[in-house]
């Protein structure tokens, strides 16, 4: 063990010496920069990587992954850091490859409502782009992530209810593959029966096969009306059903989110707003204005065979945006009214139909046992959030956390969902997927292995260990 120690330590002297040749100050070992891309947003423990080299073009890439081919070097792709299961960790060490200087929108088909971008440019400077041009792109998951970390995690958010998720919006890739060829992966035409869908298995890959270097997004037209809404429940089951009903009545509403009392609580006194303290669902609507005034008193009829009541709704840009940006800072919130604890964001996702069975057991279980978990959720899709907070203080308190997650998964995949509806795998839920997948877990590693047989991408992620 202590020869191969050696060994590896050597290859990684050597794989650095290399890089700083070509390279020069983009390459650095400096604790602080490590530090930074060891770490997510997550609980999971820092593993710090033995170099950060800061990419600016696909041929850069190219260059680093052949270097570390060279040497059984990992390489770690690294876009904005917002993961939440621990993807960006070097539990390995090796080299983080970051491509946030990648950041260029290369080319915008207006006509054929789409957009060919580098993987470090974020979702929020996308949208600002597109802008003029009357066109967006709807994928949102809070964080202002990056493209090429959206795709690698398959990413969603608010709007997924009505225009899907990263899976259904890439049409095609450029990547580099584990051996230092840079490959086209798909067409920008909208289908194709043309061999494997190479797309697809890119999506949601978590780097583990190779790392994006151009992503060709589906764009939507911006609609005519925006209307978003807000009804109060006393019950959260009340919320909930509304929820399945208005998915299953064909409303085409383009939001709909839940934030149980807890929620509600910590964001107002975190984004400074006046929601009722009550199980709340925040919704938009898409369309003409006829249209989405039509979709707003369909939502409101069935919210209120649900108990629900306050519904209020606005058409104004900067409300709608203030509300939507409270939503996505649910976590800071959380944080903040906890301050000094840990902070654990888990996800699952379920079918629709069996959606308020998970939710309500999962609410009495962290009654139970006495924890601090608020509830949100895109609930439209079956997705529902848990941000569990941890008291440092209390050493039984991060086993019990550990354990309600363990419930709450085991609850979903009995309902016939899955461990994680949008986080991704990462470390965070490897022990969850055999349950989920079972023997398909063997031909995710006989893949793995086939594209990367030295297992230099993002070791330790998703299935684990392949040999």
């Amino acid at each position: 063990m202590a020869v191969a120690a050696q060994a590896k330590a050597l290859n990684v002297d050597a794989t650095i010496a290399e890089l700083k040749a070509l390279f020069g100050d983009r390459v650095s070992t400096a604790h602080a920069v490590r530090e930074q891309h060891g770490k997510d947003i997550s609980y999971h423990e820092a593993h710090l990587p033995d170099a950060v080299v800061f990419a600016e073009s696909t041929e850069e890439v190219q260059q680093v992954v052949q270097i570390c081919a060279r040497h059984k070097t990992p390489i770690i792709p690294f876009g904005t850091g917002t993961s939440l299961e621990g993807h960006i960790s070097a539990p390995n060490g090796g080299i983080s490859l970051d491509v946030s200087r990648m950041n260029k929108i290369l080319q915008v088909n207006e006509a054929d409502l789409d957009v060919v971008v580098q993987p470090g440019v974020t979702r929020k400077q996308l949208n600002e782009y597109l802008r003029a041009t009357g066109l967006f792109f709807p994928i949102d998951p809070g964080a202002d992530a990056s493209i090429g970390g959206m795709t690698s995690t398959r990413a969603s958010g608010t709007n997924a209810v009505r225009y899907g998720t990263m899976r259904e919006n890439v049409l095609s890739l450029q990547v580099v593959t584990p051996d230092g060829r840079i490959m086209q992966l798909g067409r920008r035409s909208r289908k194709s029966s043309a061999g494997y869908d190479l797309v697809k298995l890119f999506v949601g890959s978590e780097g583990t096969l190779g790392v994006i270097t151009e992503i060709t997004l589906r764009l939507f037209g911006t609609p005519e009306s925006m209307v978003a809404a807000t009804c109060a429940f006393d019950s959260l089951e009340g919320a909930v059903n509304t929820v399945i009903q208005t998915i299953q009545s064909g409303i085409p509403v383009a939001r709909i989110e839940l934030m149980d009392t807890y929620t509600v609580d910590t964001v107002n006194q975190y984004s400074k707003l006046t929601l009722p303290r009550k199980n709340l669902l925040l919704l938009e609507f898409h369309g003409t204005e006829a249209g989405t005034k039509e979709q707003a008193e369909m939502v409101q009829a069935i919210a209120g065979e649900h108990g629900g009541g306050d519904f209020a709704w606005t058409s104004q840009a900067e409300e709608r945006s203030r509300m939507w940006q409270a939503r996505h800072d649910a976590a800071w919130a959380a944080k903040a009214y906890k301050p000094g604890w840990g902070m654990w964001a888990t996800d699952v996702c379920v079918p629709i139909s069996r959606l308020a069975e998970c939710i309500l057991e999962t609410q009495k279980d962290i009654q139970a046992n006495d924890l601090y978990a608020p509830i949100v959720g895109h609930v439209g899709d079956g997705n529902f959030h848990l941000t569990m907070m941890v008291d440092p203080s209390d050493p039984t308190y991060l086993p019990r956390a550990e354990a309600l997650n363990d419930r709450m998964v085991a609850r979903a995949l009995a309902l016939g969902g899955t461990c994680t509806g949008e986080h991704g795998v990462g470390i965070g839920k490897i022990k969850f997927l055999y349950e989920e997948h079972g023997e398909a877990v063997s031909l995710m590693r006989s893949i793995k292995k086939a594209i990367d047989p030295d297992n230099i991408m993002n070791p330790g992620k998703i299935i684990g260990p392949i040999n």
